[in-house]
């Protein structure tokens, strides 16, 4: 069942979507070669408390960590450690935050120093793929007009799109319903009403869209080991249009 948010509950996700955008902002900051996923975690962490919000991430199905660093054939839940960045990395960290228990969710890909031509197109290819899935976003549209215009801008480009893992609705619970994938025809699944909020989220290959999970059951890694980035935020269906509410 998709639950559809009233003005006011769109007004806590706002302010959730804020402290998950602002967490974004200072971990870009620090990205530097020399600094471990651990540290970021850390930092990602204590921002989150300090702004009374949780963090959503920590102990969701056991996972153990404030927030997921994917470090570049990583394409998403790659969980901190001591591993540190290397100049030419690549990292998506995704974040989670919950406020007045109302969830925010969002992920950014960014480089680690000075990194490959190859690398900067495919961050920037990532994000916009996700803005031309916002396009779509509107009331009337339905729920794979996002989807089908994300894997054509990727392609179009000459990336794949991940299909094992895709966006998902959020409220006061991270994951509700409808399932947001990243491809598909146009034009199928739900229509679009006001105050629908969904997480969409385009997890884009420079390779083949095949994945696999590590054996630590939580790390996805693209099966031919080729650069993965991963671009999300949480979006309102609004009268007005779509708004994103995790982006500074």
């Amino acid at each position: 069942m998709i639950n559809i948010k009233s003005d006011m509950e769109i007004q806590y996700m706002r302010s959730a979507g804020k402290v998950v955008a602002e967490a974004l902002a200072l971990i870009e900051e620090v990205i530097k070669p020399g600094i471990t996923t651990a540290e970021i975690d850390k930092l990602a962490e204590e921002f989150i408390i300090r702004q009374g919000a949780k963090p959503s991430f920590k102990g969701y199905c056991g996972f153990p960590a404030s927030i997921c660093t994917s470090v570049n054939d990583e394409v998403v839940h790659g969980i901190p450690t001591n591993r540190i960045l290397l100049e030419g990395d690549i990292i998506s960290i995704d974040c989670g935050a919950i406020l007045n228990g109302y969830h925010g969710d969002a992920a950014r890909t960014f480089p680690v120093g000075k990194v490959s031509n190859e690398s900067t197109m495919l961050i920037e290819i990532t994000k916009n793929s996700f803005f031309k899935g916002v396009e779509k976003a509107i009331i009337g549209n339905r729920l794979s007009d996002i989807s089908a215009a994300i894997q054509c801008y990727a392609e179009e480009h000459g990336y794949s799109v991940v299909r094992d893992f895709v966006g998902h609705g959020i409220g006061t619970s991270m994951h509700e319903d409808p399932e947001v994938p990243n491809y598909g025809a146009p034009d199928r699944g739900p229509k679009l009403v006001h105050g629908m909020v969904l997480a969409i989220e385009p997890m884009i290959n420079i390779g083949k869209h095949y994945v696999k999970v590590k054996a630590n059951r939580w790390t996805v890694v693209t099966r031919d080991g080729s650069l993965s980035a991963h671009y999300e935020n949480t979006v309102a269906i609004l009268k007005s249009g779509p708004e994103i509410l995790t982006l500074n």
